[in-house]
């Protein structure tokens, strides 16, 4: 009789909760590996930005100064081009915005919006 009391007491996951767990885990590692490299590249381009406005005394300088730290940094989002330089108080203001697609699997793909700005407001 104390075994049966015993077997009514125990809990655990079953095999069915443990399949259900690991592909929940699964679903979300395979996104956090192409989501974090996405943000680490954002925080990068962000950096780059920042830097070369620190470098350049007009809008053509900051985008040469930006393009040679991209290629330094392998940054291929967002190019020189891309940037939007504009002087505000003496002070030249670096922002830019891009999107990033990235597939997931069959037709489904999350799309990740990027924007940022020199600017400290």
């Amino acid at each position: 009789m104390v075994g049966l009391s015993n077997l009514h007491k125990q809990r655990g996951l079953s095999l069915s909760g443990l399949i259900l767990a690991l592909i929940l885990v699964a679903i979300a590692a395979v996104l956090g590996m192409q989501v974090v490299p996405a943000v680490v590249e954002f925080q990068s381009i962000k950096k780059a930005a920042t830097d070369a406005r620190d470098r350049g005394t007009s809008a053509p300088e900051i985008e040469a100064a930006y393009n040679k730290i991209a290629v330094a940094g392998y940054i291929t989002s967002v190019s020189g081009k891309d940037l939007t330089i504009v002087k505000e108080d003496g002070v030249y203001q670096v922002s830019f915005a891009y999107e990033k697609k990235l597939p997931l699997f069959g037709p489904a793909s999350l799309l990740l919006e990027f924007s940022g700005s020199t600017d400290k407001h």
